[in-house]
């Protein structure tokens, strides 16, 4: 019987030990699996070696490295898209590892290299004026432009990341008091977060007028569907706010000079409870965080929160400026009276 080698391991790990065991996400499992496809791709493109030719002995740290380096200088990726293949090959070693232990020494050797050192991007998000802004510009008198109306605002009132909004369900949203919409995050851990008064009256004409008051015989049904009644993908609701982003942008007040992507709408709502005085523990809680390390980013981003907070605290011990004017300085005349006679 022939043993068990990087086919059976690699399906093993991707279909059984990632969904079973780790409780990943799908869109973990999709992202793991991209890394592999190119690795595949580079093995035989820059290797000469096939995919059905490779072993666990056939990888070797030092063809991990040059796959690495593959991806940063032929395929332009970042660094962060780098680390983030490595994450997964990591993860897949250490899943291996203890399946192969006459392995282990070179499999050290893989979950020994490092991770890229990356400059940390400041978090991008949207003033209030901005978010307003964007949030008028969908057509609530046309039926799409209600749901992208509604869907906008769900997306910033909740904070939701985008699968989570795209795999709403017209049953996670309680319209009675206390109103709060349920959503199912990473590793299928689910949260509560309350919506506000304008947002819940949004969703009550929404289910009522556009949803056919279906949501109580029909809870499984998608929230937010597109025209040809499906789900709305994570790239639909992408589209959807890049046409209002174009429209915004017509605006002089909008000011915007980087890409608004749906997370932005999560940033956005971040800054804005932080800036509202709501404590790092209840937004940690809100974003669906496991510590607080993760949000205080949001504390370290907002500088006119940190410009406030110094102003409040500064003692003004500097000395009046008393600038002497050039005019009525003999020396420095003299001296500029004397270049010019030089050049002369």
């Amino acid at each position: 019987m022939k043993k068990p080698d990087f086919p059976y391991y690699l399906t093993s790990f991707l279909g059984k030990y990632l969904p079973g065991q780790k409780n990943v996400s799908r869109n973990t499992i999709e992202s793991y699996a991209v890394t592999f496809k190119l690795f595949f791709f580079f093995c035989e493109s820059e290797k000469n070696l096939k995919t059905e030719k490779i072993t666990i002995h056939t990888i070797t740290c030092q063809l991990i490295l040059e796959y690495l380096d593959w991806l940063e200088t032929q395929r332009g990726c970042a660094i962060s898209t780098r680390n983030q293949r490595l994450v997964a090959l990591h993860s897949f070693f250490r899943y291996v590892q203890k399946q192969k232990p006459e392995c282990m020494e070179e499999i050290s050797r893989i979950l020994d290299i490092p991770y890229k050192k990356t400059a940390k991007a400041m978090v991008p998000y949207l003033t209030g004026d901005e978010m307003r802004i964007l949030l008028s510009q969908p057509d609530g008198s046309t039926r799409e432009g209600f749901r992208d109306l509604v869907l906008l605002s769900v997306l910033y009132d909740t904070a939701a990341r985008v699968q989570e909004l795209a795999d709403l369900e017209i049953k996670d949203v309680r319209i009675e008091k206390p109103s709060v919409i349920t959503l199912h995050g990473k590793g299928n851990k689910t949260r509560q977060v309350p919506i506000m008064d304008k947002t819940q009256n949004l969703l009550q004409h929404y289910l009522d007028r556009h949803m056919g008051n279906t949501y109580i015989s029909q809870g499984s049904r998608p929230l937010f569907i597109n025209q040809k009644k499906q789900k709305l993908s994570r790239w639909g609701i992408s589209y959807i706010i890049n046409k209002y982003v174009d429209k915004a942008k017509k605006d002089p007040a909008f000011r915007v000079d980087f890409p608004i992507t749906p997370h932005v709408f999560r940033h956005s709502k971040s800054m804005h409870m932080l800036q509202a005085g709501v404590n790092l523990i209840y937004i940690r809680d809100f974003l669906g965080h496991v510590d607080c390390s993760t949000t205080e980013i949001y504390a370290r981003a907002d500088t006119e929160m940190k410009r406030k907070a110094i102003e409040a605290a500064y003692n003004d011990v500097l000395p009046a400026s008393n600038e002497p004017s050039w005019q009525e300085d003999p020396d420095l005349m003299n001296f500029l009276n004397s270049l010019c006679q030089r050049d002369s």
